[in-house]
């Protein structure tokens, strides 16, 4: 392998045993093209790969990253945990003091069970609301995405919209049809499905910020509709707040806007960027599960020591006066410099940014993006080479058109400064 960098030497020994080279499939960079970014090691908002090169990262794990890399306080609280054991398979009381923390934060959450990730948390919370409601169908949005389960891949967005992919091999016709889908932002949509299938539906799953089809923000009204729908006939309605949960407020997306979901899934920020996620709500709902209830869940990593200490020394950061206020100023200013970029470069009307907190979208699309439908009308050939005209530069935004840009609190006004002007040059540039 004489004459090859060590990142490609590191990508032709994944792809002779991982498959596809990676353990997720867009870490592929199949929707870009080009080799992947092989990372050696991160601190702050900077990602190094194994060859020395130095990116301004807007990936920050999917999500969870949202102090930064290798924050201090998260990093001593790993450490310390791990002299005292990294798993126990018992209770231990920092599990319950993660719980405490998330259940002040959203009132909604009155009984929570701590998971291992997304998938498994959203899979959970769908098995407590058959239960609890004695029903079987579930309503999901197009392009949105709760894992990999069964019945959650039917038109759903993140690396199925990056691949292509309308719906997976392998997940029977009668699991399926169980999942009912809708566009996203049309509560209509949603009302005649519960007119002609209402007695069937267990509970409505949505992302309340959909940020797997890129970032769609809920138009007004839409997650009100929703709430009185479910209520209405029954069925449980349950916010996937994986993305927004802890992101875009304190309390997540429920508290922002003001609903009261049924149930809650979350992820990422809550496990400080090691792998934990939970789902709860309300206590007659969660009292359905083992061993309380006859649902079944269990695991024998859940509630990890060493996520949830970094879980909680993330929250506490996050409590810091101003935290929220100073991270969506740095990602309102990213935004506005991304849209003049575009505007000034040539491309306002074939683009569109959306945005919301610290997260964000550019899509190249020549109408606003409200649902999967129009998300899917972007021009994925010309986001690759903007992709890889910013990589070129030092920026290393997600490989897809169709997730977030994630804003960190260690993104600094050197950083944005620097990101805009890469945006004003690589939007130009995919015009030539």
């Amino acid at each position: 392998m004489t004459g090859t960098s060590r990142s490609q030497q590191i990508w032709r020994r994944a792809g002779e045993l991982l498959v596809g080279g990676v353990n997720s499939p867009v870490r592929a960079f199949a929707a870009v093209g080009g080799a992947p970014v092989i990372v050696e090691r991160a601190a702050g908002d900077r990602v190094i790969d194994a060859d020395g090169r130095e990116y301004i990262d807007y990936i920050g794990s999917w999500g969870p990253m949202i102090l930064g890399h290798a924050h201090p306080a998260v990093t001593a609280a790993i450490d310390q945990q791990a002299r005292r054991g990294t798993s126990y398979g018992l209770t231990a009381e920092c599990e319950v003091r993660l719980a405490e923390q998330i259940a002040a934060a959203l009132p909604s959450i009155e009984r929570i069970r701590l998971v291992n990730s997304g998938t498994e948390a959203a899979m959970s919370a769908v098995r407590a609301a058959r239960a609890f409601t004695c029903r079987d169908a579930i309503v999901k949005f197009e392009g949105g995405y709760h894992g990999h389960a069964d019945g959650f891949l039917s038109q759903a967005g993140s690396g199925l919209a990056t691949l292509g992919i309308a719906s997976s091999a392998g997940v029977p016709e009668s699991f399926a049809a169980l999942t009912l889908n809708a566009p996203y932002n049309d509560a209509a949509a949603v009302e005649r499905i519960f007119a002609a299938r209402g007695k069937e539906i267990a509970a409505v799953i949505v992302e309340p910020v959909a940020a797997n089809m890129g970032v769609v923000p809920p138009m007004a009204g839409f997650l009100e509709s929703l709430r009185e729908i479910t209520r209405r006939h029954g069925s449980l309605l349950i916010f996937d707040e994986v993305i927004t949960g802890f992101r875009v407020a304190w309390g997540g997306a429920q508290r922002l806007f003001g609903i009261t979901p049924d149930l809650t899934i979350l992820g990422k920020i809550i496990g400080g960027g090691l792998p934990l996620a939970a789902y709860g709500g309300r206590a007659d709902v969660m009292k359905m599960i083992a061993p309380e209830g006859p649902a079944y869940q269990a695991g024998t990593l859940s509630g990890n020591p060493l996520a949830a200490v970094a879980g909680l020394a993330t929250l506490q950061e996050l409590q810091r006066p101003g935290f929220y206020e100073e991270l969506n100023a740095k990602s309102g200013r990213l935004v506005q410099g991304v849209r003049d970029a575009a505007t000034e470069g040539g491309a306002g009307p074939a683009t569109q940014v959306n945005a919301i907190a610290s997260l964000l979208t550019l899509f190249f699309a020549g109408d606003p993006v409200r649902d999967y439908s129009s998300a899917k009308r972007s021009d994925t050939g010309r986001f690759a080479r903007f992709f890889h005209k910013m990589l070129d530069r030092g920026i290393l935004l997600p490989p897809s058109q169709f997730e977030a840009l994630f804003v960190s609190a260690a993104h600094t006004e050197a950083d944005l400064d620097r990101t805009i002007d890469a945006c004003h040059a690589s939007l130009a540039a995919t015009q030539e």
